[in-house]
């Protein structure tokens, strides 16, 4: 390049056409796709890390950078220039300082036809130097991009070396002509953001930019080992296991040379598996590269290793691999793990190694809060941490190969992976599927999966893509896939979408797998129960939505996954929150969704869906997702005997890594433990313990068994002492004998000044006759209550109420702000004095409530009675017009006075629970504070709430406050935000809490359900009824306050 050539680089055009808009053209001077591998000195310590190597040369870094407006203004003139800025490399230039981040979900960022993308088209241009190691001289020269956003042009010393547009599997390129050892090299890498590649990478994330995975260079002989394929099979009887190793050989000149490759295993201790290395040995001339690269020779071997330790995701055992490839100029070594393990489907069911297994998985984004598509491996590892530790098993990498890593990883801790490639056409579903122009970059993506990824046990499903419909293109690629690897099935949600008119029983050739997304319970159970003829299982690719507060039913989920052998679990959508880190002008730190960066078009905080948030902490459904796949429960047999039945639900795993301790509660309070007997049952069988519970047999009240299982020993993902699982068991009640209440209190009557004033010794309350609001209870001069309790029948919003930010007509939200239930006022129809006595006195209030001035919507009668206790107890019938159904709650709320922070409940907890969310919370008594209930999911909505609650306390650092107890239960949230305040933010930022505590008793609530994206909550689970009826007694606590 001349420094005063004003004409756009080499490679940016051909023949006057712009490559970046040629879908046709998905590569140029690309070597063939392979499994890494970098060769190490035969005398070098065996590791598989290849930055290990003396041959390995990162270039991650820092690089110079400069954004241009358009491709067509990179010229050689325009890079001589200045103004060139530091970025880091990995990284997204997006997420640097240079250009926004733009999110959508299935419309395009542009509203352009494929293959065209706009005119201003932000390229970015990077550029470093580096030396090369003299001992590298006369070697092959790789160059390694691992992944780059955009479409990608290399160029070194000057000269064009080849471009790429596939941003998730890696480019390389032989630079071994290109590269000096006098000088410096300098390199040059032009992304451009959009190109026609756009269009199949429409994948419901963050548009980001830039290279935002690692960049290397390796070194090989001249005669080299070009690619490793190492797969280890094992019989039907498990009892022996098949070493396949195929050694693809290649060269960059002539030689004539024998090449010997000899192959050992080792197992996990270090021992080698093989008493004498397998050997084979190549004597014919090698041809030059790239005059017969699609027939390189190839070296298999075979070796059989009887009784092999087996791969799963619960005992994930890897041997390694050592290739060494002996040549005149020296012998060099090659890496990788190896897991011995099966796949196959049977009658309708997945078998890895033989055995039925349950997918308990989550799809997963590359997808970092500072640092966007550019992970790093501490990240990755946490989460893998974090899945382990919640019982997770699988992971389908959504919607693209993710960091290579990240297989790694799975290998080693265990978990199933569907692997999918890099193709998602949703903006245009049905049209790019059969455009033939996109054939090529169809089947080179599947195939750059495949070949990278090959070799990692962990990988049990390739899958071609997802939302891109379904058509001759994906024929093509389905048949690349199952003639490079028959040993995996393949999955594709696209070829069987009823939502895209097809059918389950569709897509054999390309699925071997009904992978449907968000299908309901009932249609799953159809499908298990009367589409006996497919052999194929199902396994759901995209269920239980998990966007803000949700993944409602996902207990009926999985007792329809329990009760049909058929229907094998499948893939929460989706793992994380993604969430952007920013800062206002006042530095508060918040997560940003779409439109935060002025990105138009843009799909808000649907991009916000996930079951930890971007730090991964986890949100209170990931509890329950933990407990519904957990892989030991308790059941009780004979509950007057407490006999247990411990059922081990693995699939390959004994019980004997956990140890279990079990607790007897009474009204809450523990009253006897010990710890279970040695745990020993095996895979799917089960072993009865009867435990000896003294005294707790007998006692009276509501009783629990609890029981809880821990990891004893430390693994990789947790410390020991990690708490796995837990069950808790009804045991019988006993009835407790009432204890008369003793009280020389009566109770006092007056109706002053507008009001009805009840008095029991020094507790009070008040009642104004013109509002009907009871305006004071507290203790003499007291008073807790700021306003109520009023009927509510509104909550804040939840994303699956409908999104606040979107018109959204056929969601409950629209209904309910139809209905004015956000904005309801309250009138008084009447109020009266009914029964007073020494004993107690009542009143009974009559409201109308409307948002929409039909009085008649809802009626709340509220009848107070207050003892000579000072206890206040309150009885409610709502009635419900009869145009009116399933709203959000039917309940009261009060306001209480600032001060009230320390919050008891005796229900289920500890974490937030719902009607259709609560099969991990236990019954027992908790404590917290009512700051610590604020559950902030990044766009504010309902949280905090608990079911089945038999009191609560609120009350102050000295112990005064309220007591409120049900008949029998109730739910509750206590929160210092009203749902007013939580309703109008639109960021975490913009709620400030209040000193007050905003305190909302429900006889009923509706559950969550999944509507953002999926079914609506389950209609058990709605508010249907036209009358509810329910009571709660209040006492005030701590000692009287005298006037």
């Amino acid at each position: 390049m001349h420094p005063t050539d004003d004409s756009p680089l080499p490679m940016l055009f051909i023949a006057g056409m712009k490559t970046w808009e040629m879908p046709e053209l998905t590569a140029l001077n690309t070597l063939p796709p392979h499994a890494l591998t970098v060769p190490f000195p035969a005398d070098a310590d065996m590791s598989v890390d290849p930055s290990a190597s003396p041959w390995y040369q990162s270039l991650s870094g820092v690089w110079e950078f400069r954004l241009l407006p358009r491709p067509d203004a990179v010229t050689a003139a325009a890079l001589a220039a200045g103004d060139w800025c530091p970025i880091q490399v990995p990284g997204n230039w997006t997420m640097q300082g240079f250009g926004t981040p733009h999110y959508t979900n299935v419309q395009m960022p542009f509203p352009h036809l494929p293959p065209f993308v706009p005119d201003d088209n932000p390229t970015g241009v990077y550029r470093r130097q580096f030396t090369l190691p003299p001992q590298w001289h006369r070697r092959r020269i790789v160059l390694h991009i691992a992944g780059c956003e955009g479409a990608c042009y290399v160029y070194l010393n000057g000269a064009p070396i080849g471009l790429h547009k596939d941003s998730r599997t890696p480019a390389e390129y032989d630079v071994t002509g290109a590269v000096r050892f006098d000088a410096p090299n300098e390199l040059i890498a032009v992304v451009l953001r959009w190109s026609d590649a756009s269009f199949v990478e429409d994948q419901d994330h963050w548009w980001q930019s830039g290279i935002h995975r690692d960049v290397f260079l390796y070194a090989t002989d001249t005669v080299y080992l070009a690619d490793l394929s190492a797969r280890g099979d094992v019989s039907d009887d498990l009892r022996e296991g098949t070493l396949q190793v195929r050694c693809t050989l290649d060269a960059i000149a002539e030689a004539e040379e024998h090449t010997r490759v000899e192959v050992q295993l080792y197992d996990a201790s270090g021992a080698p598996v093989f008493a004498e290395p397998l050997r084979a040995t190549y004597t014919q001339t090698h041809p030059r590269f790239g005059v017969r690269r699609f027939v390189r020779p190839e070296l298999c071997l075979e070796g059989q290793v009887e009784s092999p330790h087996l791969w799963s995701a619960e005992t994930p055992y890897l041997y390694m691999l050592v290739v060494t490839l002996h040549r005149p100029a020296g012998p060099e070594r090659h890496t990788c793990y190896v897991g011995f393990r099966s796949i196959a489907i049977r009658n309708r069911q997945l078998l890895v190694n033989g055995r039925v297994i349950t997918i308990k998985g989550v799809n997963r984004h590359d997808h970092s809060d500072t640092t966007g598509k550019a992970v790093s491996r501490a990240l990755m590892e946490l989460d893998i941490q974090r899945m382990k530790q919640f019982n997770i098993n699988a992971v389908r990498t959504s919607h693209y190969p993710n960091d290579p890593y990240w297989l790694d990883l799975c290998d080693r801790y265990g978990l199933y992976v569907i692997d999918e490639a890099n193709i998602e056409s949703h903006a245009f579903y049905f049209d790019i599927c059969r455009d033939a122009r996109y054939t090529r970059a169809f089947v080179e993506r599947v195939r750059n999966m495949i070949e990278r990824d090959k070799n990692h046990p962990s990988v049990i499903f390739w899958s071609l893509g997802n939302e891109s419909g379904y058509g001759p293109n994906h024929d093509a690629a389905a048949g690349l896939a199952r003639r490079l690897d028959p040993s995996r099935p393949l999955h594709y949600e696209g070829a069987i979408s009823r939502w895209m008119g097809e059918s389950w029983q569709d897509g054999r050739t390309v699925t071997d797998v009904i992978c449907p997304m968000y299908a309901p319970i009932d249609e799953i159970v159809a499908w298990a129960e009367q589409e006996t003829d497919d052999p194929r299982p199902l396994i759901l690719c995209e269920y239980s939505h998990a966007m803000g507060n949700s993944n409602g039913s996902l207990a009926d989920y999985w007792e329809a996954f329990e009760r049909h052998p058929t229907l094998q679990g499948g893939f929460i959508w989706e793992w994380l929150d993604h969430g952007i880190r920013v800062a206002d002008d006042q530095g508060r730190v918040y997560w940003a969704y779409g439109g935060d960066f002025g990105d138009v078009p843009n799909d808000a905080n649907f991009v916000c869906d996930g079951l930890v948030w971007p730090d991964r902490s986890p949100h209170p459904a990931l509890y329950e997702y933990k407990y519904l796949i957990q892989p030991v429960r308790g059941e009780l047999v004979d509950p007057a005997g407490v006999t247990v039945r411990i059922v081990n639900r693995q699939d390959f795993a004994d019980l004997d890594w956990l140890y279990g301790v079990w607790e007897v509660t009474v009204d809450g309070l523990p009253v006897a433990s010990g710890e279970l007997p040695e745990l020993y049952a095996a895979p799917g069988e089960a072993q009865v313990v009867s435990l000896d519970l003294g005294a707790a047999s007998s006692a009276p009240g509501e009783r629990f068994l609890t029981l809880r299982f821990y990891q004893r020993n430390a693994t990789l993902w947790a410390p020991s002492g990690h708490e796995v699982s837990w069950q808790q068991l009804p045991l019988p009640t006993i009835a407790v004998a009432p204890e008369p209440e003793v009280t020389s209190a009566s109770v006092a009557v007056e109706e002053i000044a507008g009001q009805i004033v009840l008095r029991a010794g020094a507790v009070r309350a008040a009642f104004d006759t013109t509002t009907g609001l009871l305006t004071s209870f507290g203790s003499g001069s007291e008073n807790l209550i700021v306003r109520g309790p009023l009927l509510n029948v509104w909550r804040a919003a939840t994303d699956n109420d409908g999104l606040k930010v979107w018109n959204e007509p056929d969601k409950p939200l629209a209904r309910w702000k139809a209905l004015g239930l956000h904005q309801v006022q309250h009138r008084l129809r009447r109020i009266r004095l009914m029964a007073a006595s020494d004993e107690a006195a009542t009143v009974e209030i009559e409201h109308g409530a409307s948002g929409r001035g039909e009085w008649r919507d809802f009626t709340h009668i509220h009848r107070y009675t207050l003892d000579a206790s000072g206890e206040l107890l309150v009885e409610n019938t709502v009635l419900i017009g009869s145009a009116i159904s399933d709203i959000p709650r039917v309940g009261v709320r009060l306001t209480l006075i600032p001060g009230l922070e320390h919050l008891e409940w005796h229900g289920r907890g500890p974490w937030d629970n719902y009607s259709d969310r609560k099969a991990s919370a236990i019954v027992g008594r908790w404590r917290s504070t009512v700051t610590d209930q604020y559950v902030p999911y990044i766009m504010p909505q309902e949280h905090g709430h608990k079911t089945d609650v038999r009191s609560l306390r609120l009350t102050d650092a000295d112990g005064r406050g309220l007591f409120v107890a049900g008949r029998p239960t109730f739910e509750f949230s206590a929160l210092h935000h009203s749902d007013d305040d939580l309703f109008r933010a639109l960021h975490t930022i913009d709620l400030t809490p209040r000193a007050e505590v905003f305190l909302n008793l429900d006889a009923a609530h509706r559950g969550l359900g999944t509507l953002s994206c999926g079914p609506d909550t389950l209609e058990r689970y709605r508010l249907m009824e036209s009358e509810y009826q329910f009571v709660y007694r209040m006492r005030i606590l701590g000692e009287p306050v005298d006037e």
